[in-house]
């Protein structure tokens, strides 16, 4: 990720773009709220906290997510910390909605993990790392519920090295754990943090020292923890290699911070962290050629629409990722895929659930542009420049459901819904050759039940989802006469996605393998790029 590409102008330079990822459970919403409190976005981290309404992280805020307490839509918020500018992108943190994670990761340029120091690594955690090492993210680790029971400091390294591959340097080192968890050795800066325990608020308290043979040490640690710290800081620096921002920049290096997020322990450190050896915007691919964000026109793509995050006006925001250049309120750019040109009259910037419109935004930004549907994922915007932004993945789902509205009178209402959400990301909508009504396709059975809440808030229409005969679905793709010739043999397995694109559904594994057997000029994928 080092390169000789010339100095970014500082505007953009001081911009960091990244995604926090964890297994859920692990902490990430508190971390966020920290983020937002320390980056003087909210007041008091109680406040998001408080009762009612008002109970769960400003990030989460459709209603599903506030009364169980999980992250289903990934948001982004922007705000400044010491000189830098942070978008910080939340993800959700269940599996049932890995899909949106994944496109999310293609808007950041570096992703914080959280994991839990009692549990290590855990399966979600390892998914998400894979999509960040297949797209050379650095990562940087925050351990976090150091103040509850933990695991040995150095098992929970062996564990991250041996389960993901990657070096691990410490930036930190924990001093005790659990109820004797006092605080941290900063190793960067040669600096000891004390935790307060009686503010969880109040960020901890520095002491600059000079090493571990500073007799200043044996005021604030008691004498066998601080012997127990010497002894391990030696065994680390003997074990462990050195941070070197390069081996961090190219993901084969993650340097690991322990703290508590809850108390507000070692979340500074780590945004320093983020700020300090983070990386500048990066340069985005495109089919045509690679966009630099230093080039002077406009260029940006949509990896996420959100549709209703504002009940009151029915609206539908896309995420843009800017890519180039200094966007301006009011500014005219081509919609790629339309080949219209759009006037972005009032593009907004996210405060998590609040907004508040953006007079310009720099590549590495994250905007939100209200729309009624013209913007879907994928999406280029230019200054005229045909460009196709690459590497924005859909997955084929793995449970498919038929959805049937409670009033069948309401089917053309039911219709817009689903169209709606599958041009939202939410899911994979299939219209089948034979046969009237919808199939729905999501990754995770918990897709279903905020679907059905999802239409019924939103369009006042209760709906039922029913199992279905399939089990799969693959995209079909050929030569034009060879796919018809598939097609016609094939209807009662045929239908068409959103985008009017020929999608086999499958209810065994044996049909995949006969259609690979008696058609090899047809072929079935999983995956297919939202490129438009």
């Amino acid at each position: 990720m080092l390169d000789n590409r010339a100095p970014l102008p500082p505007e953009i330079a001081r911009r960091r773009t990244f995604a926090i990822i964890s297994h859920p459970d692990a902490g990430k919403t508190t971390l966020t709220e920290k983020f937002l409190l320390f980056g003087g976005a909210i007041q008091m981290a109680g406040q998001v906290r408080a009762k009612g309404e008002a109970r769960r992280t400003r990030s989460d805020f459709m209603k599903m997510e506030q009364e169980r307490g999980i992250s289903v839509s990934a948001s982004a918020m922007s705000f400044d910390f010491r000189h830098y500018r942070f978008n910080l992108v939340d993800t959700p943190g269940h599996s049932d909605f890995s899909e949106d994670t994944y496109r999310t990761l293609t808007a950041v340029d570096a992703a914080i993990m959280v994991i839990d120091g009692a549990k290590g690594v855990e399966s979600q955690t390892q998914k998400l790392f894979e999509v960040c090492r297949m797209r050379d993210l650095p990562i940087l680790t925050f351990c976090n519920k150091m103040d509850r029971e933990s695991r040995d400091t150095f098992d929970i390294i062996d564990e991250i090295q041996e389960n993901l591959a990657i070096d691990v340097t410490p930036a930190s080192w924990p001093i005790g754990m659990g109820r004797d968890f006092v605080g941290a050795y900063d190793l960067l800066h040669d600096r000891l943090e004390i935790m307060d325990r009686a503010d969880r608020n109040k960020v901890a308290e520095t002491i600059q020292i000079s090493g571990l043979d500073d007799p200043k040490l044996a005021d604030h640690i008691a004498p066998e923890q601080l012997k127990k710290l010497r002894e391990e800081l030696e065994m680390a620096r003997e074990l462990l290699p050195a941070f070197s921002r390069e081996a961090f920049l190219n993901g084969s290096l993650t340097p690991i911070w322990f703290g508590s997020a809850i108390n507000s322990f070692g979340v500074k450190e780590l945004m320093d962290g983020m700020g300090e050896y983070g990386p500048e915007p990066q340069p985005q691919k495109a089919q045509e050629r690679q966009i630099d964000p230093a080039e002077q026109t406009v260029t940006g793509f949509v990896f996420k629409v959100q549709a209703n995050m504002d009940p009151k006006h029915r609206d539908r925001v896309a995420f843009v990722r800017m890519a180039s250049g200094h966007f301006e309120r009011g500014m005219k750019l081509l919609h790629v895929r339309s080949k219209k040109q759009m006037a972005i009259a009032n593009p907004v910037m996210f405060l998590a659930a609040d907004r508040e419109l953006a007079e310009e935004a720099w590549a590495g930004d994250i905007i939100g542009i209200p729309n009624h549907g013209q913007l879907r994922i994928g999406d280029a915007l230019t200054e005229g420049e045909a460009l196709r932004f690459t590497g924005i993945p859909s997955f084929a789902p793995e449970l498919l459901q038929v959805v049937r509205a409670g009033d069948p009178m309401k089917a053309k209402h039911l219709e817009k819904a689903l169209m709606q959400f599958a041009e939202e990301g939410a899911a994979k909508v299939f219209k089948p050759m034979i046969g009237s009504g919808f199939i729905v396709g999501v990754v995770g059975p918990l897709q279903f039940e905020v679907l059905a809440s999802r239409i019924e808030q939103e369009y006042s229409l209760p709906v039922r989802f029913e199992p279905s005969q399939f089990t799969s679905a693959r995209w079909v793709s050929g030569a034009k006469a060879e796919v018809e010739k598939f097609v016609n043999v094939n209807k009662g397995h045929i239908a068409l996605d959103n985008d009017g694109d020929t999608v086999f559904l499958t209810r065994l594994k044996w049909d995949i393998d006969r259609i690979e057997r008696d058609y090899p000029e047809v072929k079935l994928t999983a995956t297919k790029e939202m490129m438009v």
